[in-house]
C-alpha cells in the first residue's frame, strides 16, 4: 500500500509527540501504550532466550564427548525439558506477541490495541510464570524431567516442580488467550477507513489467523495438564493404566494442541518475511491473495495432522495412512508461500541490507527444515527416525531457522521505526553470517546422527557418534555467543539512541502505514485515523 500523508497530519504528529507520556518506572509498570507493551514483550522474550540458551549450551557441553562430563542423566533430562518449555512458551511466543503489539496498530492505522489494560495484564502475567519455570530447578527433586511434551506416565512420577510447571503453563496460556482476543478485536474493529481485510499487510493477516489458532488450542493444553494434575493429587486415572487410564490418550490431547502450536510459532514469521522481501525486492508481494488463502489452509490443516507425532504408538495402518497423507498435504500451502517469496524476488531490484539477508536466509534454511519434515511424514521412515537426532535437527531447522531468523529480519527492518536510529549495517551483517554459519554447523550434523540411530534426550552415547557431536557442540557455543554479540553491538546502542538518525522511511521499497509516521514512532499515533482511498490505496488525509 503506497501512502502519502497530508502535510497537516505530519504537524499533528509533531504536536502530539510524547504528549501525556508517563515517565519513569510508572511508564513501564502501568503501560497501556501498545508500543511500550511491545517493547516489554520483546525484552522479556530475549531474556528468556538467553536463559533457554544457557540450558542448551549445558546440554551441548555434556554431549561434547562420550561419557558423563558435567551433569548426571537426571539433571540432563531436566535441562532438555526446561530448554524446550522456556524456548517455546517464554521466548518464541512472547517475542511474536511483542511484534504484534508494536506493528499491528501502526500497520492498520489504529490508535492503540483494543483492550489496553488487558494488554498490560497479559504481559505482567508472564513474569510470575517465568519465575516459576526457572526456579523449578531449585525445588525438591529438581525441575520437571519428562521432556517438553510432558508425557504421562513420567509426569505422574515427578516431584513438586511438576506442579509449579503446570501452574506456570496455565498462566502463560491465559496470557496468550488474552493477547489473542486483543489482536483479533483490534484487527477486525479498528482498521483505518478504506483498509479492507484484503488490503491488510500480510503480517496482520498471519497474526489474525494465529490468534484464532491460539484461542482454539490453548484450552486443549490446559485440559491435558489439568488432567495430569488431578492424576497426581486427586486420585483420578486419566493417564494411569493401573486405574484404567491410558498414557497414549495424553499424547493425542497434547499433540492436538502441539501441532497447531508449531504453526502458531511460524505463521507470524511468514508474515514478517512477507513484509521484508517485497521491500528489498522493490516489488509488490507476488500472489497476495494466494498467500492469505495459503495461511488459512495451513491453520485448518494443522488440526488434522496431530498423530504424525505418534506413528510408533501402535495405531492401525488406516490411521497411519490418514495422518501421513494429511501431513504431506500441508506441504502444499507452505510451498505456495516459498514460491511466492521467490517470485517476488524474481527480476526485482534486489539489495541485501541486513533485514533482507535474514529473510533470504530464513527461506533457505526453513526450506531444508520443511523437506526433512516431509521425509518424517512418511510413516515407514518415521518409525525408524522416531525420537532420534534427525527429529531434533528437523524441528530446530523449522523453529530456530524459522521463527528466530524471521524475528531477526523483523527486528532489523523495524528497529529504525522503533528507536529512531539506524543500526550499524556492518554489525548486522556480522551477526547474520556468524549466526547462519554456526547454526548450520550445529544442527546439520544432527541429521547424520539421527540417520545413524542416535536417540535424543540421552546424556551419553556410543563412540561412533563422537565426531558429529563435537562439531555440533562447538557450533552451538558459537551460535549462542552470536546472539550475545547482537544484543551488545546492535540492540543496546539502538536503545541508547546511538547511531545515525533514522528518516521516516529508511527503506526505499518499504510500503505500509507504519512508514507514514516519524521515526521513532511517537507515543500517540493515528489519533485521527488515516483515511485510505479504496481505489488507489493512498492516504488522502
Amino acid at each position: 500500500m503506497s501512502a502519502v500523508l497530508d502535510p497537516h497530519d505530519a504537524h499533528a504528529h509533531d504536536d502530539h509527540h510524547d504528549h501525556h507520556a508517563p515517565a519513569g518506572w510508572r511508564r513501564w509498570v502501568f503501560a497501556t501504550n501498545h508500543k511500550d507493551i511491545g517493547t516489554l514483550y520483546l525484552l522479556f522474550a530475549f531474556t528468556m532466550l538467553m536463559v533457554g540458551g544457557v540450558l542448551a549450551l549445558l546440554i551441548r557441553a555434556e554431549l561434547f564427548q562420550p561419557g558423563l562430563q558435567l551433569v548426571n542423566p537426571g539433571l540432563f533430562n531436566q535441562l532438555t525439558t526446561m530448554h524446550g518449555l522456556i524456548m517455546v512458551f517464554g521466548a518464541i511466543m512472547p517475542a511474536f506477541v511483542g511484534f504484534a503489539n508494536w506493528m499491528i496498530p501502526l500497520q492498520i492505522g489504529a490508535g492503540d490495541m483494543a483492550f489496553a489494560r488487558m494488554n498490560n495484564f497479559s504481559f505482567w502475567l508472564m513474569i510470575p510464570a517465568a519465575l516459576m519455570l526457572v526456579s523449578s530447578f531449585f525445588m525438591p527433586g529438581g525441575a520437571p524431567a519428562a521432556g517438553w511434551t510432558l508425557y504421562a506416565p513420567l509426569t505422574l512420577q515427578m516431584g513438586p516442580s511438576m506442579d509449579a510447571g503446570i501452574f506456570a503453563m496455565h498462566i502463560l496460556g491465559a496470557s496468550s488467550i488474552m493477547g489473542s482476543i486483543n489482536i483479533i478485536v483490534t484487527i477486525l474493529n479498528m482498521r483505518a477507513p478504506g483498509m479492507t481485510l484484503m488490503k491488510m499487510p500480510m503480517f496482520c493477516w498471519t497474526w489474525l489467523i494465529t490468534a484464532y489458532l491460539l484461542i482454539a488450542v490453548m484450552p486443549v493444553l490446559a485440559g491435558a495438564i489439568t488432567m495430569t494434575l488431578t492424576d497426581r493429587h486427586f486420585g483420578t486415572s486419566f493417564f494411569n493404566p493401573a486405574g484404567g487410564g491410558d498414557p497414549v490418550m495424553y499424547q493425542h490431547i497434547f499433540w492436538f494442541f502441539g501441532h497447531p502450536e508449531v504453526y502458531i510459532m511460524i505463521l507470524p514469521a511468514f508474515g514478517i518475511v512477507s513484509q521484508v522481501v517485497p521491500a528489498f525486492a522493490r516489488k509488490k508481494l507476488f500472489g497476495y491473495a494466494s498467500m492469505v488463502y495459503a495461511t488459512g489452509s495451513i491453520a485448518i490443516l494443522s488440526f488434522v495432522v496431530w498423530a504424525h507425532h505418534m506413528f510408533t504408538t501402535g495405531m492401525p495402518v488406516t490411521g497411519q495412512l490418514f495422518f501421513m497423507y494429511s501431513t504431506m498435504l500441508i506441504a502444499v500451502p507452505t510451498g505456495v508461500k516459498i514460491f511466492n517469496w521467490i517470485a517476488t524476488m524474481w527480476k526485482g531490484s534486489m539489495t541485501f541490507e541486513t533485514p533482507m539477508l535474514w529473510a533470504v536466509g530464513f527461506i533457505f534454511v526453513f526450506t531444508i527444515g520443511g523437506f526433512t519434515g516431509l521425509i518424517l511424514s512418511v510413516a515407514p521412515i518415521d518409525i525408524n527416525f522416531q525420537d532420534t537426532y534427525y527429529v531434533v535437527a528437523h524441528f530446530h531447522y523449522v523453529l530456530v531457522a524459522g521463527s528466530l531468523f524471521a524475528m531477526f529480519a523483523g527486528i532489523y527492518y523495524w528497529l529504525p521505526k522503533w528507536t529512531g536510529v539506524m543500526y550499524s549495517e556492518t554489525r548486522g551483517k556480522i551477526h547474520f553470517w556468524w549466526s547462519m554459519i554456526s547454526f548450520n554447523v550445529t544442527f546439520f550434523p544432527m541429521h547424520f546422527l539421527g540417520l545413524a540411530g542416535m536417540p535424543r534426550r540421552y546424556a551419553d552415547y556410543p563412540m561412533q557418534f563422537a565426531d558429529f557431536n563435537a562439531i555440533a557442540s562447538v557450533g552451538g557455543f558459537f551460535f549462542g555467543f552470536a546472539q550475545v554479540y547482537f544484543f551488545i553491538a546492535v540492540i543496546i546502542p539502538a536503545m541508547r539512541g546511538k547511531g545515525a538518525k533514522a528518516v521516516q522511511k529508511p527503506w526505499e521499497g518499504a510500503e505500509g502505514l507504519e512508514w507514514e509516521v516519524p521515526s521513532p514512532a511517537p507515543f500517540h499515533t493515528f489519533e485521527t485515523p488515516p483515511k485510505l482511498d479504496i481505489t488507489a490505496t493512498k492516504v488522502i488525509g
